[in-house]
């Protein structure tokens, strides 16, 4: 098979994430005075979200800023301005192997030579009674949308601390990675709230691409169900959908270093595909090396009944309580990870647990992860020589057997202490519920 990046004008980039791309022009820009200067061009792509058929935001402006405290309304902003404000679905950005290349061009600016740390992007509100709205999303398998609530940051933009330099004559590019599936929060009441998680990830051009059997799509409810990560040490670097037409994937800006690259798809509606499949030790020698998993022979993912582990998550409050209790105003992310016989220990679901709306005690929150029952399969990608087939040989003690690990952030605590701690839960049998736990700060 072509490389995914020979199939593209040498000219386009393929961007995972919100592309921030500080460009120090050689194209006559100066101050007025002959100082030279840059530009600063803000692009919009997202990661892969969970359920979800449309996650739209509604973007109103980007600035950036040279303190990282200066408060929205400092002087000495720059803003990158949309007019009129622009809708997004980011679901349309979430694969890069598509004709937009997963990029929604917002602007550029100039900006003078120096050094930023503060970057505020920008949403309109969502007004519940505007039509249409701001910030929405679509259910999987429906078409009416839902009210995306924002939190009160957004009108004076949500606050991201990152030092960068622009220096006159060069040019420096940082990539904001949107994650849309930890940042939507289902509340018990139904409703659903937008708490956005982004980082700043590596720029350069590298990652590692291949491509899945594309008959694996049309037994899936919608291409999202159907996610390939980079992890190391069991926990999720970057993500990517794959094309649901051509199988290729591409997970790209990854720093130097070896991954654990892992295949998963949640229950076809006939509640039989598919088993986990991890590729072992994918090494990304540089910020340039693009690694290549396979070439002609795609990799398959093997059938697979599921069952549900699941309950309660509660959070304690802290010995000194803030003066408002937020434990009700929470992203609780709930993992299930699986450690291979031989092989490393991987992360095959996540989830954002629901908050219980207005039950005692508040802090209760609610979680499912849907897990596959059937043995995982593995394979090493040691020298690099194709073809590399993952195989379940040897994985028949681990099938159906997870650990699950909780961590929540309120707007003033962190909770990341487990109890009791993570433990092996066999669903082989069938469904474990009551597994409740608690998180401390």
């Amino acid at each position: 098979m072509q490389g995914i990046f020979e199939q593209l004008p040498k000219s386009s980039m393929w961007l995972l994430g919100f592309l921030l791309a500080a460009v120090v022009a050689g194209c006559g820009l100066d101050g007025g005075g002959g100082t030279p200067l840059g530009a600063l061009s803000v692009s919009l792509t997202d990661a892969p979200a969970c359920g979800f058929d449309e996650v739209n935001v509604t973007v109103d402006k980007v600035r950036v800023h040279q303190s990282s405290s200066a408060d929205p309304n400092a002087a000495g902003w720059t803003t990158i301005a949309l007019v009129p404000p622009r809708k997004i679905n980011l679901l349309d950005l979430n694969d890069p192997t598509q004709p937009n290349l997963a990029l929604e061009q917002l602007g550029v600016t100039p900006l003078e030579a120096g050094q930023y740390n503060q970057v505020r992007l920008v949403l309109v509100p969502t007004n519940l009674i505007a039509s249409p709205l701001a910030n929405s999303v679509v259910l999987s398998g429906t078409t009416t949308e839902i009210a995306l609530d924002t939190p009160s940051a957004v009108p004076s933009g949500i606050k991201l601390i990152h030092p960068f330099t622009v220096t006159q004559g060069q040019r420096v590019d940082l990539l904001l990675d949107f994650d849309a599936c930890k940042s939507i929060v289902k509340r018990g009441n139904g409703t659903y709230l937008l708490k956005p998680v982004i980082q700043i990830i590596p720029f350069n051009l590298n990652g590692i691409q291949g491509f899945l059997d594309p008959a694996l799509f049309p037994g899936q409810v919608n291409a999202n169900d159907v996610l390939v990560s980079a992890q190391m040490g069991g926990n999720v670097v970057r993500s990517t959908v794959p094309n649901a037409t051509t199988g290729e994937f591409f997970l790209a800006r990854l720093d130097p270093g070896s991954y654990d690259v892992v295949i998963t798809a949640r229950n076809s509606p006939t509640n039989t595909c598919c088993a986990t499949a991890v590729i072992a030790g994918v090494s990304v020698p540089s910020s340039t090396t693009i690694t290549t998993i396979n070439q002609a022979q795609a990799f398959q993912l093997q059938p697979s009944g599921f069952h549900t582990i699941g309950d309660t998550v509660t959070l304690i409050n802290p010995t000194l309580p803030p003066s408002v209790d937020d434990r009700d105003d929470a992203t609780v992310i709930v993992v299930a990870k699986q450690s291979l016989s031989g092989g490393p220990t991987v992360t095959v679901r996540s989830q954002i647990a629901t908050v219980n709306d207005g039950v005692v005690p508040v802090g209760d929150y609610g979680y499912g992860l849907i897990l596959p029952t059937a043995a995982p399969s593995l394979a090493s990608y040691g020298t690099g020589t194709l073809p590399i087939t993952p195989t379940a040989t040897g994985q028949g003690a681990v099938a159906g057997v997870y650990t699950v690990h909780g961590s929540a952030q309120t707007p003033t605590t962190t909770y990341a202490t487990q109890a009791p701690g993570p433990s092996s839960v066999d669903i082989s049998a069938g469904d474990r519920l009551g597994q409740d736990f608690t998180l401390a700060p």
